[in-house]
């Protein structure tokens, strides 16, 4: 009974101010305005305020929320390990499947290998990463008698 009495109460002060938008020529915003003061109206007559207010106050409807909250909550995690994990079984087994099926068709001495412990062509087997660099330096520092 409240509700619907506040909700008139907006109603017709929202109508008020559309009125006075339209005295002062401005007719799409008083439109506008007026729109969004028959909404209160509206749903007091379709029910949807009384459904809210029962809603509100009802502990098996908050029940009800929360088992869709703990429902979502369920459904959230078991996406991110999933994620996590790279998808389902059957994703992982096709996955697997292609990466056996790459590896026949590829010829095994097609190049070399990038690896673990592997070096690239160009590096000299001898030296390490950082050698080439010092070397440079200590070139500079000789000849500028350092």
């Amino acid at each position: 009974m409240i509700a619907e009495t506040v909700c008139s109460a907006v109603s017709a002060a929202g109508l008020g101010i559309a009125a006075v938008t339209a005295y002062r020529r401005r007719f799409l915003a008083a439109a506008r305005i007026a729109a969004y003061a028959l909404i209160p109206v509206g749903l007091v007559m379709t029910g949807v305020v009384e459904w809210l207010a029962d809603t509100a106050f009802s502990p098996t409807a908050w029940a009800g929320f929360a088992v869709l909250g703990v429902s979502w909550l369920l459904f959230l995690t078991t996406r991110t390990v999933e994620r996590r994990r790279g998808g389902t079984r059957k994703e992982r087994k096709a996955a697997a499947r292609g990466a056996a099926e790459r590896e026949a068709v590829v010829p095994a001495a097609s190049g070399p290998s990038l690896g673990p412990g592997s070096r690239p062509a160009s590096r000299p087997a001898g030296k390490a990463r950082g050698e080439d660099d010092f070397s440079d330096i200590e070139a500079i520092l000789k000849k500028h008698g350092i």
